[in-house]
């Protein structure tokens, strides 16, 4: 069986729902009915993390390093 990640239209969202319902469970199942979100929302939505953007942006350049000089 494969997994499928769909953002669907509000719209749309009832009718879809209905199809996908009109089959057996062991041909669909529906394992996560969730409301998407943006990157830019799920980020805003974490405590502190846009004042630490907001902080890094302002950093001066001289402290800023390369990407080939990080210790991964």
């Amino acid at each position: 069986m494969q997994t499928v990640t769909l953002k669907i239209d509000d719209n749309i969202s009832d009718k879809f729902l209905w199809l996908l319902n009109h089959f057996s469970q062991n041909e669909v199942e529906i394992l996560d009915k969730t409301t998407y979100q943006s990157d830019d929302d799920y980020i805003r939505s974490i405590k502190g993390m846009e004042e630490s953007i907001i902080q890094a942006s302002n950093e001066p350049i001289e402290n800023y390093v390369t990407a080939d000089k990080l210790d991964w």
